[in-house]
């Protein structure tokens, strides 16, 4: 148990560090933030293969791959839902400076309110995810998936500074507002872990849902965000060198 609360403290405090950078670098390059972010989704897109969805296959028996596949899709048709409620958080991030700038304080404030419950909503079913991987009894790939997706919450910790700064919210805000969205991570990773403790009957299934929910964030967030600025050649690479050392560091650890 203690594993898993430091595993939920690093996965959500990354996106705090990250968002330190943030203030350190208010305007960093998006080519910069890509190579970084594309990188995170090798890593993730690795764990979730290596670490969840190849895992409930495993564990999944005779049905196993009909429950990997119902799992998969229904984390995606999930994450699809809540993307229909909220905003992409790329949309968020490039509109936020345009939309505030001519408003009352009172509209900028509620656009920020959007803009941290967008990537706070997101957060969750990543911090699921990190809880599931320990229910397996793997911790070495529980952390494996839990370093991809704290990976992936640095750069996404470092991008949310400047728009929410541009939009008129004082420093200290905008930091509650970026340790609001990291504690969100943390209740997802131990509510992951509580519930395949609880049913382990239900291992199979939350593996496969917790990966197709990571599967659905790299294909549907991460990768159109990289491929967006012009540096589609360096972000593709970037990704490969990802998944790359995770599968070398599985390989290794196995």
């Amino acid at each position: 148990m203690e594993m898993v609360l430091l595993t939920a403290l690093g996965v959500g405090g990354a996106t705090i560090f990250g968002s330190l950078i943030g203030f350190a670098f208010k305007k960093i390059s998006h080519k910069f933030s890509d190579i970084v972010l594309s990188f995170a989704a090798g890593v993730m897109l690795a764990a979730s293969v290596l670490g969840l969805i190849l895992p409930s296959l495993e564990y999944g028996g005779k049905g196993g791959l009909l429950v990997t596949v119902a799992g998969i899709f229904v984390g995606a048709l999930c994450l699809n839902i809540i993307d229909k409620l909220v905003p992409h958080l790329h949309k968020l991030v490039g509109g936020e400076e345009s939309c505030c700038n001519n408003r009352h304080e009172n509209t900028k404030l509620s656009k920020v309110l959007l803009f941290v419950t967008a990537i706070a909503i997101h957060n969750l079913p990543e911090g699921i995810a990190a809880g599931v991987g320990f229910g397996s009894g793997d911790t070495a790939q529980a952390l494996i998936i839990a370093g991809g997706i704290a990976l992936q919450n640095i750069p996404e910790g470092m991008v949310i500074i400047g728009p929410m700064l541009a939009a008129g919210v004082s420093a200290k805000k905008t930091f509650v507002c970026a340790m609001a969205t990291g504690l969100i991570e943390v209740i997802g990773t131990l509510i992951g872990y509580f519930a395949v403790s609880i049913a382990t009957f239900v291992l199979p299934f939350a593996l496969a849902f917790a990966g197709g929910t990571m599967l659905y964030v790299i294909s549907d967030e991460m990768i159109p965000e990289t491929h967006s600025h012009g540096n589609e050649r360096g972000a593709t690479y970037s990704l490969l060198v990802g998944f790359c050392i995770m599968l070398a560091t599985d390989f290794l650890l196995g």
